[in-house]
């Protein structure tokens, strides 16, 4: 039996760090909000039990946890929405040269190294300069466009880079329009991407806190509103919320990764009916 060389050892002593590093904070949390009516919010536990997350189902006086949710939620959507349409129309106008592309390109993705809570201000300054009202489905929607378009406008970038032209050139072959082209041909072939894009937009969203803590307004999206929690709230509550909303975020990728799945087998399927002459 070969042996393996001591970088192997190395490198997978350094993964598991890694790993731990990445999912201990998580699984600590995971493993607090457990604790009985009467633990607190450090080890040891006090008691096994459900009663902190059916605390987060009654009336208390922590925070308005649902209508964050729900706002999360929403603005979630509308980011993906946004971002999935304007990513796809972004890479089909670029994959001709035009005048200015690469300044505008350049001027696209500014917005990833520009700190985030700078964001957050200019937008918020610029709605008080116009007299606007500052509100999570304006400002806030527009502060978090500034961190998930460029993710979208790069994916779809590099997935029409690699695009093969020569179906777009059969199917004009075949008499088909260009809106037909880009519906049933274009776009069947990168959806798997475009669920890439759609994921990244909603979980950078759902989750941002720099980029919507001054553009939100009065009303807090959910990571606001557990920022908020952590200075009044003493109890494994909080634990409780952050345990549900990474199921939650796992349950998004999850379905996502099915809708990527589904899409590989159905294409499987054509090609092979295809090949067969049906």
């Amino acid at each position: 039996m070969e042996r393996r060389p001591r970088s192997f050892y190395i490198l997978a002593a350094f993964f598991a760090l890694f790993v731990l590093f990445l999912y201990g904070p998580i699984l600590t949390i995971g493993i607090l909000s457990f604790q009985g009516p009467q633990g607190g919010l450090t080890f040891p536990m006090n008691g096994v039990s459900l009663h902190w997350f059916r605390d987060l189902f009654q009336e208390q006086a922590v925070g308005d946890i649902w209508g964050a949710f729900r706002r999360s939620f929403a603005l979630g959507l509308m980011v993906m929405v946004t971002t999935v349409v304007v990513s796809v129309m972004a890479g089909l106008a670029f994959r001709k040269r035009f005048a200015g592309s690469a300044l505008l390109f350049y001027a696209a993705i500014t917005s990833l190294v520009i700190p985030s809570i700078l964001i957050s201000l200019g937008v918020g300054l610029i709605f008080n300069q116009l007299g606007l009202k500052i509100h999570w489905a304006t400002s806030g929607f527009g502060s978090q466009l500034t961190w998930t378009l460029p993710f979208g406008l790069l994916i779809m970038f590099a997935v029409f880079n690699r695009f093969d032209k020569s179906y777009e050139e059969a199917a004009r072959d075949q008499g088909a329009t260009s809106w037909q082209t880009i519906r049933f041909v274009v776009l069947p072939i990168i959806a798997p991407s475009l669920i890439g894009v759609a994921l990244f937009g909603f979980t950078l969203s759902y989750d941002e806190f720099a980029r919507t803590l001054l553009t939100a307004g009065s009303y807090n999206t959910l990571p606001l509103e557990i920022f908020g929690m952590t200075t009044n709230v003493t109890t494994p509550v909080i634990y409780a919320l952050g345990t549900l909303t990474t199921l939650f975020s796992f349950a998004i990728i999850a379905a996502c990764l099915l809708g990527v799945w589904i899409l590989g087998k159905r294409r499987a399927r054509l090609g092979s009916d295809a090949g067969k002459g049906v």
